[in-house]
């Protein structure tokens, strides 16, 4: 019997400890692997053009997300929007995306210095000095990569439309 689609996403939705052991795979496969994070809050055709281009970067793909808490914390009270599993659940749809795990911290510094993925991308809004986790990767000889915008295509841009009708 075939496999359930939806358990198959399912299973691209990983604990910290259940990630940990996938990556191990992926190392002794010689397999390269990219690393970004986001709320994902309100997904946009700026976030798929950034997520398939972050994916291009390497073998394997993970991306994390903040948890709801993390997300408040940094975005405010009325935010997410979308909890936590649903965002999770929703990226983990992208044949592309290879491993989707959900972080509480304020930053994903303890995924990327735990994973020690090969690259990690951040949008163009950021300097590479700025990048968390990319002091760590670099040190490791892994690289920072910043990839520009869609003009247009942002999450301030789709709440400012809501909030303006």
């Amino acid at each position: 019997m075939r496999t359930s689609p939806w358990n198959l996403i399912k299973q691209k939705v990983y604990t910290f400890e259940a990630l940990n052991n996938t990556v191990s795979q992926w190392k002794i496969n010689n397999q390269t692997i990219v690393f970004t994070n986001g709320c994902f809050d309100l997904l946009h055709l700026g976030h798929i053009n950034y997520l398939l281009r972050t994916s291009s970067l390497a073998d394997k793909m993970i991306v994390g997300i903040n948890s709801d808490a993390s997300v408040s914390k940094l975005k405010g009270i009325n935010r997410p929007l979308q909890k936590e599993n649903d965002r999770a659940l929703i990226l983990a749809n992208f044949s592309f995306i290879d491993a989707v795990v959900v972080f509480d911290e304020p930053t994903p510094l303890k995924l990327i210095t735990t994973y020690q993925p090969n690259i990690i991308t951040k949008g163009g809004d950021y300097d590479v000095e700025g990048v968390v986790g990319g002091k760590e990767t670099m040190d490791l000889g892994g690289s920072v990569v910043l990839l520009p915008f869609i003009p247009g295509h942002s999450t301030s841009a789709i709440e400012q439309k809501i909030l303006n009708r």
